[in-house]
């Protein structure tokens, strides 16, 4: 698993509805947007350590945690995060795992930081999102499990 770590004042995403923009997930203040990226070889127990992994990770204010302030997370699948453009011109997805693997895992993550008792918030699965976010720092990590 892959996640693009940002502290973020403020983060939320928005998909389209059928009476217009829908904002489906949103944090205020000081916490972190993470975009999640799944691939095949990913299990249950990755999950679990990225989540444990975002949960204690000292990017905010004065070098705490979520854990230790009680930050919020945004967390946004992205399987983009696993784009190889290293040829030619158009990326490929070969190495991103499919929805019906990726989607049970990127719920894992977010159902393992609740179970640590983190305030979280999602974006809409396979759903064209608009994510907005005040990047902090700016302060952006790679994480990899």
């Amino acid at each position: 698993m892959r996640a693009v770590v940002q502290r973020v004042d403020g983060a939320s995403v928005v998909v389209p509805g059928e009476s217009g923009p829908e904002t489906v997930g949103e944090i205020t203040g000081e916490g972190l947007c993470v975009l999640v990226g799944v691939t095949h070889t990913d299990t249950k127990e990755k999950a679990a350590q990225l989540a444990r992994k975002l949960w204690s990770v000292r990017m905010l204010g004065d070098e705490k945690s979520c854990s230790d302030v009680g930050a919020p997370l945004l967390v946004i699948s992205q399987f983009t995060l696993y784009g190889d453009a290293r040829k030619g011109r158009r990326p490929t997805w070969n190495a991103a795992a499919p929805g019906p693997v990726a989607e049970p895992l990127v719920d894992e993550v977010v159902a393992q930081l609740k179970a640590l008792g983190a305030q979280v918030e999602t974006g809409r699965f396979g759903a064209k999102m608009r994510v907005s976010l005040t990047n902090d720092g700016p302060f952006t990590v790679l994480i990899e499990v």
